[in-house]
């Protein structure tokens, strides 16, 4: 990223950061976007990322995962003070190597999220948490039956009866212990 950053927005480090991960896919210039005390966490994966060499081992993993990879931004709000949102939009092909410990398996992604960044004073990340809809990934992929799907309903119908039973149960033992 550019040196003469003290004039420029959030919003506009934001889109440089993006282009240079996903348009570029240039993951060399990590220490240019991470310092050793960013932090992102990826709420639907469960997973906090912390420093450079993490951060673009993640990024290269997804980037392996799924070689077509793209990221358009949708809208950005910025607070005018080292604070972005950045709604955005992946689309790609699950053909390339693992991601998360999942075999590719060709299926293809279209995803929408956002991320919220805050960055230091030097305009690197400082903590950006990212949120999409993992369950709507695990559909994309197969891992999840399709929405509304006769495996979903009945999924979602099996869940209910196991709930439903596990509270019966609970209630005897507390009414036996009365």
């Amino acid at each position: 990223m550019s040196t003469h950053t003290e004039q420029r927005s959030a919003t506009e480090v934001a889109r440089e950061t993006f282009r240079i991960l996903f348009e570029e896919k240039n993951l060399s210039r990590a220490d240019e976007m991470w310092s050793e005390n960013s932090v992102d966490y990826f709420l639907a994966a469960g997973q906090t990322v912390r420093g450079p060499r993490d951060l673009a081992a993640f990024f290269q993993e997804l980037l392996d995962a799924v070689p077509d990879w793209t990221m358009e931004i949708e809208n950005t709000i910025d607070d005018g003070d080292r604070q972005v949102v950045v709604q955005w939009r992946g689309r790609g092909t699950f053909t390339g190597g693992t991601f998360q410990g999942i075999e590719p398996n060709g299926r293809s992604l279209d995803i929408r999220g956002c991320d919220v960044f805050r960055f230091d004073d030097d305009w690197r990340v400082a903590t950006n948490t990212v949120y999409y809809d993992g369950a709507e990934f695990a559909r994309q992929i197969g891992m999840l039956p399709p929405r509304d799907s006769t495996a979903d309903r009945m999924t979602l119908k099996a869940f209910n009866a196991r709930t439903k039973l596990a509270a019966r149960i609970k209630s005897r033992r507390a009414a036996g212990r009365a």
